[in-house]
């Protein structure tokens, strides 16, 4: 048996609707200017070409009903509520007509962003890693199974904040439909179970504040509520 140096962190988990079983998560890929009224809103123009990508840390998975600190470093703390895509089997150079056998489930999300360390370290032609992979900045709602659910396309998105609604779109908007993404991901990447995607954010983000209640919820697939704590 192998002797660590110190504890290793508890697996990333999240519950999946319908059993007692966890979904363990290795990785977090997310999709940048998905929907055409978000990239407008951030001054740019949606890239048909192909997707691109970020990450964060698996680390940073929280789950439904967590409290989430305001980070350090920012002063411009924005939610992001998205349609999340669970794989449940390899993909490598997969076609998107055969993408979606890859899926496990879907769920709803947040991909919490420090908006003005993401605009500044862009502005320079950097790297988002300080705007992004930001500890606790990924809640996701229980994930159902496509087996329970099918596959949605459409689905209205929505995200209220304090109890006003803030985001509200549908999933048929995504530019980059969930097979799209995978079959392009998969051109760079061996997918597999315990990968997510994060498939990207409709307009109307905006900035939060200690104490909000964020309500996040996509028809047919899940709901998530999580509190801004204090800051850091």
């Amino acid at each position: 048996m192998a002797k660590y140096l110190f504890e290793p962190p508890p697996v990333a988990a999240l519950p999946i609707l319908g059993t007692d079983a966890l979904y363990p998560v290795a990785r977090i890929f997310c999709v940048g200017r998905n929907y055409e009224d978000h990239a407008r809103e951030m001054g740019h123009v949606v890239d048909r070409e192909k997707p691109f990508y970020f990450s964060k840390s698996a680390t940073t998975l929280r789950r439904d009903g967590a409290t989430i600190p305001y980070p350090p470093g920012t002063t411009n703390y924005h939610f992001e509520c998205e349609l999340v895509v669970a794989i449940g089997a390899p993909a490598f150079k997969i076609a998107a007509s055969d993408a979606e056998r890859a899926i496990f489930g879907y769920a709803c999300g947040l991909d919490m962003t420090r908006r003005d360390l993401q605009l500044s370290e862009r502005a320079k032609q950097r790297p988002w890693t300080l705007g992004k992979d930001v500890e606790a900045s990924a809640p996701v709602s229980p994930i159902a199974p496509a087996a329970a659910i099918g596959h949605p396309r459409r689905a209205r998105i929505e995200l209220r904040q304090n109890g006003e609604t803030r985001q509200k779109s549908d999933i048929a908007e995504l530019v980059w439909s969930a097979p799209e993404l995978i079959a392009h991901l998969s051109g760079f990447y061996h997918l597999g179970p315990g990968d997510l995607i994060f498939t990207g954010t409709p307009a109307g983000v905006g900035p939060v504040q200690p104490g909000d209640k964020l309500e996040a919820s996509i028809d047919g697939v899940g709901a998530l509520t999580v509190t801004i704590g204090a800051p850091q």
